[in-house]
């Protein structure tokens, strides 16, 4: 198994724009040709868009792009970005009279770290659009992670920064990647030591909280109830599957969300994960939805560690540096 970048799987397209200042940005993954897509939510919380046609009942087969963004809810309105670049390029579902592009969206929650007044809208969904045709995409403090925070649980003052990651390897022919914008109520966990790197800091900032034992303490308090986290990731494949099974492995990705993420999933959540199939190679599911919890369980971590110091939030490398002091 070799890793590589997630640029180099074929048939899709990754950009970001943001804006620094107001703390908000989105990411989008442009499959021109239709990508047959999953989607499993096991958050209790989420902001999406165009959900239903992930459903193997769903008439359509495919979809175009999928959106990554900032702004909560109010986000929602950057995929018309997406439909409105891909229309002129004439793609999208073909109804006669144009091209209707088919573009999933999800929101993470970032409006209590910059300017709430600022969100994702069309005009930045068509700059990352732009900004894919070169597909070279940064990670960190960009795209749908400009904003991203994490270990919330006692509110922002002892929160730390969160970002946007990716991860893809290749056996043979197969590539598998993932990409996502980490926004977890809960503590990160390196996914190959187990090592506690990122989440909710003491009051002196000085160590970190098992959060695990924090939530069950805090379980009755309003602070643990604010529903302002979310984890969105894609994971992308060139193997062949239909619908249906592109939904097994956006759920078993899930368990790359459960390895690095503690806790997870909660109604304070909107943890979400789709899948894209973009290529023709055959492949075992089971096989690949393993490695899609991999490659994810390590966009997570990829996430934190390029993440910066930024919004008065301390990133995980600051932290380590400063532990080690």
């Amino acid at each position: 198994m070799n890793i590589i970048n997630i640029n180099e799987i074929e048939n899709i397209k990754i950009g970001n724009a943001q804006n620094t200042e107001a703390a908000t940005g989105c990411t989008v993954v442009i499959c021109e040709r239709g990508a047959v897509t999953g989607l499993d939510v096991r958050g209790g919380g989420p902001a999406s868009r165009e959900t239903e046609l992930c459903k193997p009942t769903s008439a359509q087969g495919f979809v175009n792009a999928v959106l990554l963004s900032g702004g909560s809810a109010f986000g929602l309105d950057a995929a018309g970005g997406v439909m409105q670049y891909l229309e002129k390029k004439n793609i999208g579902f073909d109804v006669g009279v144009t091209k209707v592009p088919l573009v999933c969206q999800s929101c993470i929650f970032d409006l209590t770290v910059g300017d709430k007044d600022i969100r994702p809208d069309a005009a930045m969904a068509i700059k990352a659009c732009e900004a894919a045709e070169d597909n070279n995409p940064a990670m960190g403090n960009v795209g749908a992670g400009t904003g991203a925070t994490v270990g919330k649980l006692g509110g922002m003052p002892t929160a730390m920064k969160g970002g946007l990651g990716s991860y893809a390897v290749q056996i043979g022919d197969l590539k598998v990647g993932a990409i996502v914008a980490v926004n977890a109520c809960g503590n990160i966990y390196d996914y190959d030591t187990h090592e506690m790197i990122a989440g909710m800091l003491t009051p002196d900032k000085k160590s970190m909280v098992d959060m695990e034992q924090a939530i069950y303490m805090m379980a009755e308090q309003a602070a643990a109830k604010q529903m302002q986290n979310t984890t969105i990731g894609v994971i992308i494949t060139n193997g062949k599957f239909d619908k249906a099974q592109m939904n097994k492995i956006a759920t078993m990705a899930h368990n790359g969300y459960a390895r690095t993420i503690n806790p997870v999933h909660t109604s304070m959540d909107g943890d979400s994960i789709y899948a894209m199939s973009v290529g023709d190679v055959p492949a075992d599911m089971d096989m690949v939805g393993t490695l899609a919890a991999n490659v994810m369980g390590h966009a997570v971590c990829d996430a934190v560690k390029k993440a910066q110091d930024a919004y008065g939030l301390m990133c995980a490398t600051t932290f380590k540096n400063q532990s080690s002091q």
